[in-house]
């Protein structure tokens, strides 16, 4: 099955059509610990072979080095892929731990050309803005965002971890093309508001984590003591103490239906995901991030998986019995202000 393309659909009413999975780079290069540089660019490689075609970064991955890292493939495939990069987020220079949200036009602006000349190109496909600051009018925001596009240097308009509310204020001043917020079996407090406006909207929706940060594949139980030092998974509550052991056993159901299928426990997250897309009426897109070949080609294949009515039904309580929250501080988060 890794041999063959995934389908693919139109993002949101008048987008890019892209395969029906996408690939978050940001592990490439940032969050997740050390990183085999050859093997992550084999796996954008390989990615594109299987027929994924949205990429996403953004510009505070690494300050800047993931837009860099991926900037060569995309350049390189130009006409074969579509780029989605964000701003909003950057890091207090006084203070590493602290991240700062600006959504003010000047800086959207001074943001814009830095994605530009670290990724070489033109015109971004898909901006996002990657969190919003509440202080500063949504109007302005988008509006700012909007000129980016009349003057060529962005094709379309993606907001991450809006509210409902939010997101309808945006699209009355400007087409918004995709939503990019955290949905998993193990996330859902998006489909309250998010997704009922989005799928009103035609607004593309796109999971960012959708492996549960890889809590999902059965990858690793206590983050605090089996991920690597610099591995930002050990600051999140639900993955560490009695959280991490509580969840664990959360997983069992996802076993269960993988064995029955012949798959993965990650396959079956996704092709849980995917099949949202049916069942809320919008084109829904994951972006799993991987720094492996085989693991873009485990992801990809979870795409021909069709769960059934008894798996969907085994898998429906999971997220209401998830112990602790997203992040730390939720605040940042639609679900933070829906």
């Amino acid at each position: 099955m890794g041999n063959e393309k995934i389908e693919t659909v139109e993002l949101g009413n008048g987008g890019p059509r892209v395969g029906v999975q996408g690939l978050g780079c940001m592990g490439m290069s940032f969050a997740y610990g050390p990183t085999d540089a050859d093997e992550a660019r084999a796996t954008l490689e390989r990615a594109l072979e299987l027929g994924v075609t949205l990429f996403d970064t953004a510009d505070m991955y690494g300050m800047g080095e993931n837009e860099k890292f991926i900037a060569p493939f995309i350049r390189a495939h130009r006409d074969e892929v579509v780029l989605a990069t964000k701003f909003a987020l950057s890091v207090d220079p006084d203070d590493p731990a602290k991240r700062v949200i600006r959504n003010d036009r000047a800086y959207i602006r001074q943001a814009v050309e830095g994605s530009l000349r670290r990724l070489g190109v033109d015109e971004i496909d898909l901006y996002y803005m990657h969190r919003r600051e509440v202080n500063v009018p949504l109007e302005e925001s988008v509006g700012a965002m909007a000129e980016l596009v009349a003057e060529g240097k962005v094709k379309y308009l993606g907001l991450s971890e809006v509210t409902g509310g939010e997101l309808r204020a945006a699209q009355a001043v400007h087409p918004i093309t995709a939503v990019q917020s955290e949905w998993s079996l193990f996330s859902r407090d998006i489909e309250n508001g998010v997704v009922p406006a989005a799928a009103e909207l035609g607004v593309g929706l796109v999971p960012y984590s959708p492996l549960g940060r890889g809590f999902l594949t059965g990858a690793f139980v206590q983050a605090d003591k089996e991920l690597a030092a610099d591995d930002f998974r050990r600051q999140q509550p639900r993955f560490t103490g009695d959280n991490a052991a509580a969840n664990a056993a959360l997983l069992e159901p996802v076993r269960a239906i993988a064995e029955a299928h012949g798959a993965t426990p990650g396959q079956i997250a996704l092709a849980w995901l995917q099949q949202q897309a049916t069942a809320r009426g919008l084109a829904v897109v994951p972006i799993p991030g991987t720094r492996k070949r085989s693991r873009v080609e485990e992801n990809t294949a979870a795409t021909r998986i069709r769960l059934t009515e008894q798996d969907l039904a085994q898998l429906e309580p999971i997220a209401g019995k998830v112990a602790g929250a997203r992040y730390a501080d939720m605040t940042f988060t639609s679900a933070g202000r829906e």
